[in-house]
């Protein structure tokens, strides 16, 4: 998010300066080698260092003493209790007021709990105190809505800027900032800060919540004899509920859902309220990316020994390399445990896959076509829906594998089509 966001402002003319504690990651920048994958990312990163409007550092003062607006988008991570970790927030807040030197807008772009934007201005008033001066300063809050694989587009074409500031000059600064990118409409939506750092959660949260419901519908249909697709198509044409993020799968994960559902839930218990529709949201999620291992299971038994089963995808989205929270660490982590063995495939994720989420796993092979993934399988098992998942060769699938059995954890295909295919095909609701 917060390369993106550096990115782009950088793109609308600005000069951006990016700061990172991490050398090895700052040289690799300056090398022109970008950490992550995210569509049309790397071009844009290439094309405004070589400008000279998009720098790397380690130097946190040189950077701050450049700058009229500082940016907080480090990482808040889901801590033992649910509650997000602001300690790395709170230690770019300090090292802020160890070394501005004027007034500064200073913005939460990371996802942080409601009450935040107070931690983070008396954590840079305590540093100026310490130091004896008295600087100006605005705390405001600025919550990314970039979805993974199409941040590029979502930032410099956004459906809406939300801003929390305390005062008219704050948020002069910030509505000039982003002046560019709403040539066409103004879609910047001001408010005071408590309100905009809870839009972030609340966003999230009913996105998740829209996913968690269906993924319960497919569960009911899959019992009463229903259609789950069918029923999509039906609810969706409703207006007032429209398609989005009503399809069925197995489970949300990422960066995002997982962790912020989670978070608002103890915000709210903090609070002495019980979000009972939270709680579900996160029950029904964790549930859903068990059950294609639940159908592998009630298909070729308990014990797995000897059985192989290919995997088509690895992050938990197409068009990124993420796997945090993603519904294939569970499932491939529950077969292999039961004794199989696992060959994996994922156009970007398997470098994240070998090196972090699924490292140790000796029962995982991964291999460089899907195609290669389907020798010698017993099944094949469906998790991201990357585009090259869409129109496979299936004549093809069925001379590699030892059985023509496909488990779809997507809903990609029509089951009787796939019937008369010949594949023994299952799917999450039908």
């Amino acid at each position: 998010m917060g390369l993106v966001s550096g990115t782009c402002f950088a793109q609308m003319g600005n000069t951006v300066t990016c700061v990172d504690i991490d050398a090895a990651k700052i040289a690799k920048l300056e090398q022109g080698i970008i950490p992550i994958y995210e569509p049309g990312l790397e071009e844009m990163v290439l094309q405004n260092h070589k400008k000279g409007t998009l720098r790397f550092t380690t130097d946190i003062a040189q950077a701050i003493a450049q700058s009229k607006i500082a940016f907080i988008a480090v990482g808040t991570p889901m801590g033992e209790d649910g509650s997000a970790d602001l300690q790395y927030v709170l230690a770019v807040a300090k090292s802020i007021g160890q070394h501005m030197q004027e007034y500064l807008v200073v913005v939460d772009k990371s996802t942080v709990p409601v009450g935040t934007a107070d931690k983070v201005k008396a954590a840079i008033q305590a540093e100026l105190d310490q130091r004896g001066v008295t600087i100006a300063f605005d705390v405001v809050s600025n919550p990314e809505f970039l979805k993974e694989g199409a941040a590029i587009k979502d930032f410099m074409f956004p459906d809406r800027v939300v801003v929390g500031a305390e005062n008219e000059k704050a948020m002069g600064v910030m509505h000039d900032l982003y002046a560019p990118f709403m040539k066409n409409h103004d879609r910047f939506i001001g408010m005071d800060v408590k309100s905009a750092e809870m839009t972030k959660y609340a966003a999230n949260a009913m996105l998740a919540t829209k996913i968690s419901f269906m993924n319960e519908m497919a569960n009911i249909c899959e019992r009463v004899g229903a259609d789950v697709n069918k029923v999509r198509n039906g609810i969706g044409s409703d207006s007032r509920i429209g398609y989005s993020f009503i399809y069925p799968g197995c489970g949300y994960g990422g960066s995002c859902f997982p962790k912020d559902v989670q978070a608002l839930a103890k915000t709210a218990k903090d609070y002495g309220y019980t979000p009972r529709i939270l709680d579900a949201v996160e029950a029904v999620n964790y549930d859903q990316k068990r059950v294609i291992s639940d159908k592998v299971i009630t298909r070729f038994g308990e014990n797995l020994d000897g059985k192989t089963f290919a995997v088509w995808g690895l992050a938990f989205k197409p068009e990124t390399d993420d796997m945090r929270e993603a519904s294939a660490i569970t499932i491939i982590n529950e077969l292999t445990s039961r004794g199989a063995q696992v060959i994996a495939y994922d156009p970007k994720a398997r470098h994240e896959a070998e090196s972090y989420y699924l490292k140790g796993n000796e029962s995982v092979t991964y291999v460089d076509s899907k195609y290669d993934a389907l020798k010698g399988a017993d099944a094949l098992i469906l998790v991201t829906e990357w585009q090259e998942f869409r129109s496979p060769d299936f004549d093809e699938m069925k001379k590699l594998l030892n059985e023509a059995v496909f488990f779809d954890g997507r809903n990609q295909f029509d089951k009787g089509r796939m019937a008369e295919l010949g594949f023994e095909y299952f799917q999450i609701g039908v």
